[in-house]
């Protein structure tokens, strides 16, 4: 199980969702779905090609849940596993 940096989760946040410098802002606490306008479906299905290319994982359809992407941490969190 690897580590991810939060600064680096942060990266692809604000990448993905073209929020600029409020990406540094983003705590493990920070909710995000249902929290962020920006986080819609169509951003949750180019957030999980921008992490699987970033942090080098694989996620499957299957994988995908809600509570993934509940908070900045459970996202983390669910890459760290990956």
């Amino acid at each position: 199980m690897a580590s991810v940096d939060i600064e680096s989760l942060r990266g692809v946040l604000g990448e993905v969702l073209d929020i600029g410098e409020r990406a540094r802002a983003l705590q493990p606490e920070t909710q995000m779905l249902g929290a962020l306008p920006e986080f819609d479906s169509l951003a949750v299905v180019e957030l999980v090609e921008a992490l699987q290319h970033r942090f080098g994982i694989e996620i499957h359809d299957e994988d995908i849940d809600p509570d993934i992407f509940e908070t900045v941490g459970s996202l983390q969190r669910f890459i760290e596993t990956r």
